[in-house]
């Protein structure tokens, strides 16, 4: 196994992390800056009244991403599992 071989699998276990917790980050992001938005523009401080609705997307985005986001980890794997023989030699 070459110190290119290495690089290249952590290059891709990266890749497939990203795209695996872009889903769930990004609405999270996005439901977190509407709701510090509607804060500001109303003066409530108060700090739990971002995690219901946060909460409230990450379940939704998981539902509707969590079978892409299964099939990724899946082929991944599979590739990984795959290329042991030639990785081994």
């Amino acid at each position: 196994m070459t110190p290119e071989t290495v690089t290249t699998i952590g290059q891709q276990a990266l890749w497939v992390t990203m795209l695996i917790g872009a889903p769930l980050l990004l609405s999270a992001l996005a439901v977190g800056l509407l709701v510090g938005m509607f804060q500001a523009a109303t003066q409530i401080n108060e700090m739990t009244l971002s995690f219901i609705p946060k909460l409230l997307v990450l379940v939704l985005a998981l539902v509707l991403a969590g079978p892409w986001m299964l099939s990724v980890i899946i082929n991944y794997t599979q590739q990984l599992i795959t290329d042991i023989p030639a990785l081994i030699s």
